[in-house]
């Protein structure tokens, strides 16, 4: 008997601000915080000129999009103002602009912070609160033409561990990346812009965030590339007893292997030549041919 191969999404490219992400094998996204308090890289790359350099390493590596950040937002993280965030990433996005022509995504809930960032060179805009913590996110897209990643989250990140008990988890993510897709759209954002990422570690626990990644492919039926962002993050700590982040890469890659099987396009990441060849390399197996490597 042959089982049939899980779902896999026709997309096979995403648009943001003047350019185009090619989806027919998997999309690499090197995360770069201009924080002093992310979990596994904060207070790394404060130097604006470091940043810069650390951007167009991770593009050699072969990441196909950078996330530029200026704020943490992981579990028990304090806001920062608008201000001060855009004193961190306009510079970088701009010296990142002079030097490559690479897609870049502003990783941010402020729309003020958005929109100036894709004034300055952003392509894309990621918001982990998927338009809910800024009423005027949706219009900044559709009026700047940037690409919008839509994170599930709920509560803010000071709080957002405090209650991670859901009735259906899995139904709750679909039905809420819905809603906010229906937002975007309403707003005037082009669903050719629009990607989805489930929000493994924002408001769930252990065993839900495992939930979502057996079910991954449930994530398909929104009919946008689903981004999956599981990088260093703690529940695989939990599953390996590893407190430093620093030590897990093998367990993200685990599950980018496991991404890529039900049918994800885009891996946001630390490390991005593993995260890259094992995405290479389960596709492989997927797909049953080699990929195409882009040098």
């Amino acid at each position: 008997m042959r089982l049939l191969k899980r779902n896999v999404s026709e997309l096979r490219w995403l648009s943001g601000r003047d350019c185009t992400v090619d989806l027919t094998q998997p999309c690499i996204m090197g995360i770069l915080n201009i924080t002093p308090d992310s979990f596994s890289d904060g207070g790394r790359y404060l130097d604006g000129e470091e940043a810069i350099q650390q951007g167009l390493a991770m593009q050699q590596e072969g990441a196909a999009i950078l996330d530029i950040g200026g704020e943490s937002t992981r579990p028990g993280s304090l806001p920062v103002s608008a201000e001060e965030e855009l004193e961190r990433v306009i510079p970088v996005i701009e010296g990142l602009r002079q030097q490559t022509d690479l897609p870049l995504s502003i990783d941010t809930r402020k729309s003020l912070v958005a929109q100036k960032a894709v004034a300055a060179g952003a392509n894309f805009i990621n918001d982990i609160s998927s338009l809910n913590f800024d009423p005027k996110m949706a219009a900044v897209a559709a009026e700047s033409g940037a690409g919008l990643f839509l994170m599930h989250s709920r509560g803010r990140p000071e709080v957002m561990q405090q209650d991670t008990e859901y009735q259906d988890l899995l139904a709750e993510v679909i039905s809420s990346l819905c809603q906010s897709i229906d937002l975007a759209l309403t707003a005037g954002v082009e669903r050719y812009r629009l990607a989805v990422d489930p929000g493994i570690g924002f408001g769930k626990s252990v065993s839900g965030n495992l939930d979502l990644l057996h079910h991954l492919d449930e994530l398909h039926q929104l009919d946008c590339p689903i981004m999956l962002g599981t990088s260093r993050k703690s529940f695989l700590g939990a599953i390996l007893n590893q407190t430093n982040p620093q030590e897990r890469l093998f367990g993200t890659l685990a599950t980018i292997a496991a991404g890529v099987d039900q049918g994800v396009q885009i891996f946001r990441v630390h490390d991005v030549r593993p995260a890259r060849e094992a995405a290479l390399v389960a596709w492989a197996i997927r797909e049953r041919k080699l990929p195409e490597i882009v040098q």
